[in-house]
């Protein structure tokens, strides 16, 4: 019999857990360029964008829609394990064309915006910010209140016990925090690493206490990677290894994440969340690949220069023609093969990859 590899043993057993099953009612998803689907396509002149060839080159009919990747992204994955076609669509979709709120097959919102972190200052450069409603990203305080408006506006529709009970029964999805270490890490800031990790956790805590406040009691947070090992960090270490200081960085958030949500969960009784541990899965493949598939976990799919990361994917990138079998994507992000893994391990995964219940059982919650 053929070998198989882990990744597909472990899609093999997803489709006995009822892969095709609608397990929650709609999927909200809040984020950074891990789970954007397009959200940065609205925002004219900012760079932070993917919606150009050879991204999207194994999606549908080839098309680049704005995802970070050759197709899907995780937050795809994690919709279709919970009985979705894709992820929903961006915020300014629905935002533009509002009677999508009253279709009877809403599924959903994402709000995810590529370059965007917990604090308000990372990713915005100091013109944008100087100049009133321009905007390079949209920060996580903003998304969720574009996710209170959605509230609101459904509540007008359809009533407020529909709108309690969807957002009770609905995954809440956030994947962020990056680009918020990266920032600190290149900034030479004066502030010590704990301190900063200290307040970045705090600004977390408040904003995921403003989405339970909206009625939100399932909540799936995946933590930071070894974001030290992308190709973009590799390409100028001179040893061409990990970063570790910024990846020292990645795990002190991780802890912190952590104690944040047992706290919360002590003071909001409804709450059940899930905490994926997107470091220990990362290492974990690039450590051991090969039972995954993989066979390069160091230099990007799509990119330029050295490990093909000094450069953004583009028309002129050096472009890989086995992507299922590379970890990264482009400079920072995985490859559709990379992503599907993640989401696999999310929802169906062990305690030590995510806890303290993984997103299978947290829908069933």
């Amino acid at each position: 019999m053929e070998s198989r590899t882990f990744l597909q043993v472990l899609c093999l057993a997803i489709v006995g857990l009822g892969f095709a099953n609608a397990e929650v009612p709609a999927v909200f998803v809040l984020g950074d360029s891990t789970a954007d689907v397009g959200t940065n396509n609205f925002l004219p002149g900012f760079k932070a964008r993917a919606d150009f060839p050879p991204n999207g080159i194994d999606f549908p009919s080839s098309r680049p829609t704005g995802r970070f990747s050759n197709g899907f992204n995780s937050a795809d994955f994690l919709a279709m394990l919970m009985g979705f076609k894709r992820s929903p669509l961006p915020f300014f979709a629905l935002a533009g064309n509002p009677k999508l709120l009253k279709r009877p097959s809403f599924r959903g919102v994402n709000f995810a915006s590529a370059g965007s972190g917990i604090l308000d200052m990372t990713g915005q450069t100091a013109l944008t910010s100087s100049l009133s409603g321009v905007k390079n990203v949209v920060p996580l305080r903003e998304q969720i209140e574009q996710l209170s408006a959605v509230h609101d506006n459904l509540t007008a529709i359809k009533g407020s016990a529909y709108t309690e009970i969807l957002f009770s029964r609905s995954l809440f999805f956030i994947s962020i925090g990056s680009n918020d270490l990266l920032s600190y890490f290149y900034s030479n800031s004066s502030v010590p690493k704990q301190e900063f990790i200290s307040a970045l956790g705090l600004e977390y805590e408040k904003q995921i206490m403003s989405i339970l406040e909206l009625g939100a009691k399932k909540i799936g947070i995946i933590s930071v990677p070894p974001v030290g090992c992308c190709p973009s960090q590799r390409a100028f270490n001179e040893s061409g290894g990990c970063l570790e200081g910024l990846n020292d960085l990645a795990l002190e958030f991780h802890s912190t994440i952590n104690a944040l949500l047992m706290k919360l969960g002590s003071e909001y009784t409804d709450l059940k969340y899930s905490l994926g541990n997107a470091y220990e899965m990362t290492i974990n493949v690039i450590d051991n690949p090969f039972p995954f598939g993989f066979k390069e976990v160091q230099t990007a799919c799509c990119g330029v220069k050295r490990f093909n990361g000094e450069g953004i994917c583009d028309k002129n990138a050096n472009l890989c023609l086995n992507r299922h079998e590379y970890l990264f994507w482009d400079l920072f992000h995985p490859t559709m093969t990379a992503s599907k893994l993640a989401a696999l391990t999310l929802y169906a995964g062990e305690p030590r990859f995510v806890s303290p219940i993984n997103f299978k059982q947290l829908a069933e919650a």
